[in-house]
């Protein structure tokens, strides 16, 4: 539902707006990869691992995803590994290891550990993703890119999804359930990424990328008031290492 409604309303857009972009046939294959990693693989896991473990886990392990890309980055694109980049890992493995190991039966996680880890695995792939699709957002519009990788994304996981798809009791749905699925695909996806790729090209992608840091915040406080989960001085400590993680993984110095 939000892979493909989202293409929808991205295609939408495409009326409306109708540039004349020509997708070169060299990037097909980029493309494909951008939408196996960034949508296809990264949707499948994150749902599932979310479904299994505490949102305040899996908003957390996903911060891990900008000190991943660093290091990904040194073994791609051969980039300078720091000390202060070693140390971010390090401490960014600390605070996942922290989460992932706490026995916690607080909350509605039903198999913790599992979905902590598909929620790794999710956040590694949106690694290369990102790393991917940085070459095509240089040669295309971002909207553009946007559209394409949702669109093969969405050919991609509809064989995974449509027998379940197939069997939703629509008929027992109540509007509230109907209003919360409008806004997780509606707010949470298609305006997410358009927001996103708008901040990126109005404030560069640096200072939009920072913002990631506020999903936390917001998760735990919902998640506290809506699902019933508690902010264990556990959660609390594997955030300060996390947040320092990625800290140090981006801070730049000439002495590093």
């Amino acid at each position: 539902m939000r892979v493909g409604i989202s293409s929808i309303l991205l295609w939408t857009l495409f009326l409306f707006n109708k540039e004349k972009t020509k997708i070169k046939t060299k990037d097909l294959g980029r493309f494909f990869l951008c939408a196996l990693t960034g949508i296809a693989i990264n949707q499948l896991l994150f749902i599932k691992g979310l479904s299994l473990t505490y949102s305040i886990h899996a908003s957390l392990l996903m911060l891990t995803t900008p000190i991943l890309i660093t290091f990904i980055a040194a073994w791609i694109l051969k980039e300078r590994l720091t000390n202060y980049k070693i140390a971010g890992l390090t401490m960014g493995i600390i605070g996942a290891v922290v989460l992932i190991t706490a026995r916690d039966v607080t909350g509605n996680g039903s198999e913790v550990l599992y979905g902590d880890v598909l929620i790794i695995l999710n956040a590694i792939s949106y690694t290369f993703y990102f790393i991917l699709v940085k070459p095509l957002m240089k040669e295309y519009e971002p909207i553009v890119v946007i559209r394409m990788i949702f669109t093969i994304g969405f050919m991609l996981i509809l064989p995974f999804c449509w027998n379940e798809f197939r069997e939703i009791p629509w008929k027992d749905y109540s509007a509230t359930s109907y209003m919360l699925l409008v806004l997780i695909i509606f707010g949470g996806t298609f305006l997410a990424y358009i927001f996103n790729v708008y901040g990126i090209k109005i404030l560069g992608a640096s200072m939009a990328g920072t913002y990631i840091y506020s999903q936390p915040v917001f998760a735990a406080t919902i998640a506290v008031i809506f699902s019933g989960e508690t902010l264990a001085l556990y959660k609390v400590i594997a955030a300060l290492f996390i947040f320092a993680g990625v800290y140090l993984a981006n801070k730049t110095t000439s002495n590093a």
